[in-house]
């Protein structure tokens, strides 16, 4: 298997009013093209400064990051732009992450462009984006404000999908949907995988969406991974102390 994602002994350190805060420790992982990997752990654990640090919205003080065969920290300008068309996030929140003056279709406008698609091609291209996120052309027309959480996200999705990329990182993007709304976005996620024979890493706490999309699985405590493997696997028998507690948290609650 290729692997599209390679995480080599990253770390970030940051300080917050004179105090040291590891927030990710020597952390490896990969991702294979066509696989989905779960990262899972408490609020705080470090896993959304890892994708902050695989996307370059935070950069690492050590460590490597190789995207589909490229090591990023030897890149730059126009290289690390056409580089990062190859990973697009989808965030907890989605209005957050759209310009609120723009409509729907201006955002799609705007990632298209980068996408080096014709002026004349990118109408017909935001309404196929639309439609394989499960909505109609005329929702380009919206802004984020007048759409539901989930029907922004679909809108999200279809923005993170306009340049082609092979990895998808989703970051909590189910959390802050009601559940009948999370079941259908996982059932696009699920799709667009089998579609685009695209790749994952599904940031999550919730065990049972990690369970049923991703085929490994990574645990993350204080920005270190303390187990990794087959996700049933780990799930059924965990062999670390701190994956055990959270397993029997999820049981009990």
């Amino acid at each position: 298997m290729t692997n599209v994602l390679v995480v080599n002994n990253v770390y970030k350190t940051f300080h917050v009013g004179g105090k040291r805060i590891e927030a990710v420790r020597n952390v490896s992982l990969v991702v294979g093209e066509g696989e989905a990997v779960g990262l899972v752990g408490e609020s705080g654990c470090g896993k959304s400064t890892l994708a902050k640090l695989i996307t370059r919205l935070e950069t690492c003080d050590g460590g490597e990051i190789i995207l589909c065969g490229e090591n990023m920290s030897r890149l730059s300008g126009s290289a690390l732009r056409r580089a990062y068309r190859n990973v697009k996030m989808i965030f907890q929140q989605p209005r957050s992450s759209f310009d609120p003056r723009l409509t729907i279709g201006a955002s799609l406008w705007e990632a298209l462009k980068v996408t080096g698609l014709p002026k004349k091609r990118r109408s017909e291209e935001i309404g196929r984006l639309l439609g394989e996120v499960g909505r109609d052309p005329s929702y380009a027309k919206a802004k984020p404000m007048e759409l539901s959480g989930g029907e922004c996200q679909r809108a999200a999705i279809a923005r993170a999908i306009a340049a082609k990329p092979r990895l998808l990182i989703c970051d909590e993007c189910t959390s802050a949907l009601d559940v009948s709304v999370q079941a259908q976005i996982m059932d696009l996620l699920r799709q667009l995988r089998e579609s685009h024979n695209m790749s994952f890493l599904f940031i999550s706490h919730d065990l049972a969406l990690v369970s049923s999309f991703c085929d490994r699985v990574y645990v993350m405590k204080d920005g270190e991974i303390v187990e990794s493997g087959k996700t049933l696997q780990v799930i059924n028998v965990p062999r670390n102390s701190y994956t055990k507690a959270l397993i029997a948290s999820v049981l009990l609650a």
